[in-house]
């Protein structure tokens, strides 16, 4: 997948050498590269990147206070000498952060990570759209209506999409991979085993997600996102 981005570094050297790396990635467009935020800001407003590589450390207005300023659809890669400004860099949703002076193989795996982000939330969106998968099971490839999927859970390295009509299908594919491509928060990781499809559910209890006789459970470790998601279709 072929990806905009933009470079932002008051310091000229720094700036040269993250455009070097960016024009020897094949998968990358590279519309831009700016020593000022205040320059780039109205730019990057009125026609968003994919990717942002951005100092934190500049003057007038620094990478953090930039990052809270541009679309939302832009992931940030910040660019730093300071470990300190890992958490801050976080705050805001940074999508990597890389350490002056940056190599290339560590620029070239954040490209890499972004690459598969991004396609990902495009099958994610069709998905969505077409309420379909295609999942492959037993040398042939199996349709499966999404609204039609109760829950699936993860049987060592296989999946086990368990249907509304009964039907049991089988595929070898990761369950974080699948989690990544069902639509959120439609589809919920609530256990390391099992996702489950929320608009589905018939009743819930501290512990279990019911779908009439059948259930998953509720772990600790992904209680808060079922939470979220009850507390926000949950008539007070």
């Amino acid at each position: 997948m072929r990806l905009t981005c933009a470079i932002i570094d008051d310091e000229p050297l720094a700036a040269q050498l993250l455009e070097s790396y960016a024009k020897a990635m094949p998968n990358l467009t590279l519309t831009g590269v700016y020593n000022s935020a205040l320059t780039a800001m109205s730019r990057l407003r009125n026609t968003p990147v994919d990717l942002l590589f951005l100092d934190i450390q500049m003057p007038e207005l620094s990478g953090l206070e930039l990052a809270r300023l541009i679309p939302r659809q832009t992931r940030i890669v910040f660019i730093t000498a300071f470990k300190q400004y890992a958490i801050e860099g976080y705050k805001v949703s940074a999508f990597d952060y890389l350490m002056k002076p940056v190599s290339f193989d560590s620029f070239a795996e954040t490209v890499s990570k972004a690459a598969e982000w991004f396609t990902a939330q495009n099958q994610q969106a069709i998905m969505r759209e077409d309420r379909i998968i295609f999942v492959k099971s037993e040398y042939r490839l199996v349709r499966v209506v999404l609204d039609d999927i109760l829950y699936i859970e993860g049987v060592r390295d296989y999946v086990r999409i368990c249907m509304k009509n009964g039907e049991r299908i089988m595929s070898l594919i990761n369950m974080k991979r699948l989690e990544e491509l069902l639509p959120h928060p439609e589809f919920l990781r609530t256990h390391r085993s099992y996702i489950a499809h929320m608009t589905n559910i018939s009743t819930v209890d501290r512990q279990r997600i019911m779908y009439g006789t059948e259930g998953v459970p509720i772990s600790e470790n992904y209680k808060d996102d079922v939470t979220r998601f009850l507390d926000l279709h949950t008539l007070a």
